[in-house]
């Protein structure tokens, strides 16, 4: 079965029970027992919920997972895995991270004793070389946010393996569309399903998938616990948003290419980060790992004034944090994504204060080229760059 025809029909994407063709909305904070003498599937919607239940199934499936756990927010899935470990544990982390990822890392589990560091994602000399002996996994997100760096997933798994270590991977950019990290070794894989999943920029949601029955437990346990369950309406409309997530992507992806191109040899563009590009790095690694180079990319401008001035003349795309939906997003790092990142590590991360992201929506390919080049010519002007550098 192909993707396409997977999200509609690679689960059970229909009530059994009427026929009604998508899940119920399961309202409700408790269940009426049939007994109090003989224990049921549903009790209390912390603990499971049926529409909570078919959306945690469709993503597993996706991702060809046997489990999945969804919580209220991607941040609430990464802290729900994180927060598994315990004092005095050790992970090696990229350094080219989500902003709120780093400030979990640096503001909450420093305070529970869990170390970390963080190595060149890039390297993978510099993974080996950081484990030490109370280290227990291995931590990636490919491609990295915003700066699009590329980890090679095997190289990562091989070494986890070597040393009998967990892998646990960020696949948000991606989705299981372009890239498939649970075949290729990895132990956990976090989404934040807010974003391309589902794809509308109207929920706020975070999927954890594995095939690991002791890490699906452990997580399981987290979202009981402390209660970071995710809605049962926004679950209903992150199924309804997963059943086009391949068409969005497809048509996201091709545009993101051409835009990354154009953007490329543009002379008011310092560097494009894109690794859909054969200019980009880990080209070669995202070639052999995923099957596009994804939806988001993100480009140099000369400096911040050139940053306002593009922005302002920019008239498709909104500006705004996130990604994934179906319109374009424009996003600046500095104030959004990595706000809570001091500027001097921002600066050591290559998040300047000329970097900018796109998020390619569903918009014809040809006005997102145009108003993106007239927002350029206006760069031009405004900074005075020279045609040629």
């Amino acid at each position: 079965m192909k993707n396409n025809t997977k999200l509609i029909h690679g689960y059970n994407a229909f009530d059994e029970m009427t026929g009604a063709s998508s899940i119920p909305i399961y309202q409700c904070s408790t269940f009426k027992q049939i007994s109090i003498e003989v224990g049921q599937p549903y009790t209390y919607s912390r603990f499971g919920n049926p529409t909570r239940t078919a959306l945690e199934k469709a993503v597993a499936s996706m991702e060809d997972a046997e489990y999945g756990t969804a919580f209220a927010s991607g941040m609430g899935a990464i802290s729900a895995v994180l927060l598994s470990f315990k004092q005095g544990d050790h992970l090696v982390m990229c350094k080219s991270i989500y902003g709120g990822t780093f400030q979990l890392v640096n503001e909450a589990l420093e305070r529970f004793g869990i170390e970390v560091t963080f190595v060149d994602e890039t390297n993978l000399s510099a993974w080996e070389k950081a484990i030490q002996p109370n280290t227990r996994a291995l931590y990636l997100e490919t491609p990295s946010n915003p700066l699009l760096s590329v980890t090679d997933i095997a190289g990562v798994v091989a070494i986890a393996k070597e040393y009998k270590l967990a892998t646990i991977m960020d696949n948000t950019f991606m989705t299981p569309q372009f890239q498939k990290p649970l075949a290729m070794g990895v132990d956990v894989v976090i989404h934040s399903a807010t974003k391309f999943i589902n794809g509308h920029s109207d929920v706020v949601a975070g999927i954890v998938v594995t095939n690991d029955e002791a890490w699906h437990n452990k997580i399981f346990l987290q979202q009981k616990v402390l209660g970071g369950i995710l809605g049962v309406e926004d679950c209903w409309l992150t199924m309804r948003g997963l059943k086009t997530m391949g068409l969005r992507m497809e048509q996201s992806a091709k545009s993101a290419q051409i835009i990354s191109e154009m953007l490329e040899n543009h002379p008011v563009v310092k560097k494009v980060n894109y690794p859909g590009l054969p200019s980009h790095p880990g080209y070669a690694v995202q070639q052999k790992q995923a099957t596009s180079g994804g939806a988001v990319l993100s480009f140099e401008l000369e400096n911040q004034e050139a940053v306002f001035a593009f922005s302002h003349a920019l008239k498709i795309p909104i500006v705004a944090v996130s990604l994934g939906g179906v319109e374009s997003i424009l996003s600046y790092p500095v104030t959004m994504s990595h706000a809570c990142v001091a500027k001097a590590e921002r600066e050591k991360q290559g998040v300047t204060d000329g970097l900018l992201r796109l998020s390619v929506g569903i918009e014809d390919t040809e006005d997102l080229l145009a108003d993106l080049e007239q927002a350029l010519a206006a760069v031009k002007v405004a900074v005075k760059v020279p045609v040629e550098r």
